[in-house]
């Protein structure tokens, strides 16, 4: 296969699961800043919303602080910012154009849909009170194209590529979340299990559809270190690190068996499960959870350039 459909199509997935991550991280956001926290209104859940998805230097280089109208504009609609969820949709249905005969036509009508239904939803539409309803709506879309990939793509290399994005991102973005949570969102005179505490972890592992799983493995309430182990050592729970690496070794295993050799990129994805499979969540407290998560998302990105590398260019 040529690499630019490999690229196209790899990219593709990236998008749609980069606009699905962004659609449950401003529903969070939105949550917890409706909740009464006895303190100064600060915007902090704003600006990590802003610090998640990336966006941190550009976004203040256009807007001067994190208010919800800036944040969702920003993150939801704006042309200028390629990560936007507008932006995101848009470079995934130009991607899906240009490797149309690669894709079935499950895949390629849903996203020819979103694209068509996405200028429905206006900034002025979402602002008059609609914000819930297109954060769903983004949701189901993506979810949508990530249920015709699997039920109807051939297990051949076309779809191995189109998972490898989907898992590269999907890694990425757990993480991220994870380390914002630890890092941002509890106010420093907050008690570590107070109530503050506890719902916005409970936030968070909404945000990944996590909290039902979480609530039916683990009988202890929420406590930071069992929602730890579960986003990033249960391989069970689709979204955590260990269950995305895992998918992200098996397609690597795929390609190679395919194309009949092995590379750095297949080292790297098995450096990262490993130390997934075998590590624990006492070392990740011990070495430092900010640290861990900070390592395994410049792991991450290393082995999305390893792929570009060694398939995509």
């Amino acid at each position: 296969m040529l690499s630019r459909t490999a690229d196209s199509l790899y990219w593709l997935a990236r998008y749609m699961e980069r606009a699905e991550s962004l659609a449950r991280i401003l529903r969070v956001t939105d949550r917890l800043s409706l909740m009464p926290s006895g303190t100064d209104a600060d915007g902090s859940e704003w600006h990590s919303a802003v610090v998640v998805s990336g966006c941190e230097e550009e976004f203040y280089a256009k807007h001067e602080e994190a208010t919800p109208e800036n944040v969702i504009s920003y993150l939801a609609f704006d042309t200028e910012n390629p990560s936007s969820i507008r932006s995101c949709i848009e470079t995934a249905r130009r991607n899906a154009r240009g490797v149309r005969t690669s894709l079935t036509t499950e895949q390629w009508e849903s996203l020819n849909t979103t694209w068509l239904e996405l200028p429905g939803w206006s900034e002025a539409r979402v602002r008059g009170g609609s914000l819930h309803r297109f954060l769903d709506w983004v949701k189901d879309r993506s979810l949508l194209f990530y249920g015709g990939t699997v039920a109807t793509m051939l297990r051949r290399d076309r779809y191995y590529f189109t998972r490898l994005g989907t898992f590269v991102e999907r890694g990425d973005n757990t993480a991220r979340i994870l380390d914002v949570k630890y890092h941002l969102l509890l106010p420093e005179h907050a008690e570590v299990g107070g109530g503050v505490d506890y719902y916005q972890w409970a936030s968070i592992l909404r945000a990944v559809s996590g909290y039902r799983s979480y609530n039916s493995v683990y009988r202890e309430g929420l406590k930071p270190w069992l929602i730890a182990e579960f986003l990033i050592m249960r391989e069970e729970m689709p979204r955590s690190l260990i269950s995305c690496s895992a998918e992200i070794k098996d397609c690597l295993d795929r390609l190679g068996e395919e194309y009949g050799q092995r590379n750095e990129a297949h080292r790297v994805a098995g450096q990262i499960y490993s130390r997934l499979r075998f590590g624990r969540v006492e070392d990740v407290f011990r070495q430092g959870l900010h640290e861990f998560l900070s390592e395994h998302i410049e792991q991450n990105d290393r082995l999305g350039g390893e792929i570009s590398r060694v398939y995509l260019m």
